[in-house]
C-alpha cells in the first residue's frame, strides 16, 4: 500500500468528503475553495469553523495548500495524485466527443499518417490541452534497397517496402564513394533485406557482413554499414511524434508565474525526442497512465500533467501512444475516456490495415 493510499484509508467520512469536495472545486475552477463554499455543498450539515479544522489536518498531513492567508484551499501534487487513484470518478465518454474522434478516420483509412495528425488535432481540441500522437514504427517487409548521391557528402537511401510504402534517408556516406561502391553496397543489401523488416534485419545484417566480407571491398562495406546505421536513427522517434494544440495552453493561465511555467512547458514540447523516449515507455503496462507535475521529470519544470495511453497492433503488441498534456488541473474524469477510446480506436484501424 501506497502512503496516500494508506493516508486515504485512515481518513474519517468528513476528511474524505471535504478533500474530494476541496479538489473536485479546484479541478473546475482553478480557483482556491473556501469554507464557506463547502457549507453550501457537503451532505451533512456542519459550519464554516468545522470544515477550516479539517482543511488544516488535510493540509498538515501533506494534501492540501492555502495559497494565500485569506484564501481557501488547493490541493497540493500529494493531494492531486491521491484523489487520482482513489477517488477519481471517471465519466462515460461522452457521445459528442466519441463523434469527433471517430470523425478523425476518415474516408482514406490507408493513410495512417494523416489519421493520427487528425487524431492529435482532434483530442487538443476536445480537451483544450496539448495532444502528442507516437505513431508506429514501418514493420512491413522490405521490397528493394538502393543508394541515391546526392553530392560528394550527401547520399540517400530508399527503402521500398512491400506494401508501397516508401522511405528517403538523407546521410553522410564514406568519403570516396563511386557508382560502383554504390551498386555493391544496394546488391548486398537487397540479397539480405528482401522479406524481412527493418528490425528483423537489424538482428542479421552484422552476421551477414561478417560472413560475406571478402564479397565487399572495403568502400562498399563501409558505405553498407553507414547506409544501414542510419535505421537506427536517433531522430526516428522524433520523427514519429506529432504534437498539436501548443497554442491552447496560452489561454489557460493570466498570472505571471504560470506565464512562465506555459513558457517552460512550451521548451519542453520543443524536445520532441526526449518526449518520444518517454512515451516508449508505456509499453511497460497496458492501459491510461497519469504523470502529475515532477512525477515526470520532462515536465518538472512547467508542473504540467500528462495522461496517456499506449496502443498496439493485431498481435496485442504495443506500438505507439497517444496523450494529452495540459495543466495540473485537468478535468481527468473526462480526458481519460477520451484518450482511453482515442487508443483503442487507433489500436483497431492498424490492425484492420495491418
Amino acid at each position: 500500500m501506497t502512503d496516500t493510499s494508506k493516508i486515504l484509508t485512515e481518513l474519517n467520512d468528513r476528511s474524505r468528503e471535504v478533500f474530494r469536495r476541496v479538489v473536485e472545486g479546484y479541478l473546475e475552477s482553478g480557483e482556491p475553495v473556501g469554507s464557506r463554499t463547502l457549507t453550501r455543498t457537503m451532505s451533512e450539515k456542519v459550519s464554516a469553523a468545522t470544515i477550516r479544522n479539517v482543511m488544516q489536518d488535510l493540509e498538515y498531513l501533506g494534501l492540501l495548500d492555502s495559497p494565500h492567508v485569506s484564501a481557501g484551499r488547493i490541493p497540493t501534487q500529494q493531494g492531486l495524485r491521491m484523489f487520482v487513484d482513489g477517488l477519481l470518478e471517471v465519466t462515460e465518454l461522452d457521445a459528442g466527443d466519441r463523434e469527433k474522434i471517430d470523425a478523425t478516420l476518415g474516408n482514406n483509412r490507408r493513410d495512417v499518417g494523416s489519421m493520427l495528425d487528425r487524431v492529435g488535432s482532434a483530442l487538443s481540441g476536445l480537451t483544450a490541452g496539448a495532444s502528442l500522437v507516437l505513431a508506429p514504427k514501418h514493420e512491413a517487409p522490405i521490397k528493394h534497397v538502393e543508394f541515391v548521391s546526392l553530392s560528394p557528402d550527401r547520399a540517400l537511401v530508399v527503402l521500398v517496402f512491400a506494401d508501397g510504402h516508401v522511405e528517403n534517408r538523407v546521410f553522410n556516406p564514406p568519403m570516396g564513394q563511386t557508382p560502383s561502391s554504390l551498386r555493391e553496397a544496394a546488391n548486398f543489401l537487397n540479397a539480405i533485406a528482401e522479406g524481412r523488416t527493418v528490425s528483423e534485419l537489424r538482428e542479421r545484417f552484422e552476421a551477414e557482413v561478417k560472413k560475406r566480407r571478402q564479397e565487399l571491398n572495403d568502400l562498399a562495406r563501409e558505405f553498407v554499414e553507414t547506409g544501414a546505421a542510419i535505421w537506427e536513427n536517433e531522430g526516428d522517434r522524433y520523427e514519429r511524434l506529432i504534437v498539436r494544440g501548443r497554442a491552447n495552453l496560452l489561454g489557460l493561465e493570466s498570472e505571471a508565474e504560470d506565464l512562465e511555467r506555459i513558457r517552460n512547458l512550451f521548451d519542453d514540447l520543443e524536445r520532441k525526442r526526449d518526449i518520444a523516449e518517454f512515451l516508449e515507455l508505456t509499453d511497460e503496462g497496458e492501459g491510461v497512465r497519469i504523470f502529475i507535475g515532477s512525477e515526470n521529470k520532462l515536465f518538472s519544470l512547467s508542473g504540467s500533467s500528462l495522461v496517456v495511453s499506449p496502443y498496439m497492433n493485431a498481435d496485442r503488441k504495443i506500438i505507439g501512444a497517444v496523450g494529452v498534456i495540459g495543466p495540473t488541473r485537468l478535468n481527468y474524469g473526462r480526458i481519460v475516456p477520451i484518450v482511453d477510446y482515442t487508443a483503442q480506436l487507433v489500436g483497431r484501424l492498424i490492425s484492420d490495415r495491418g
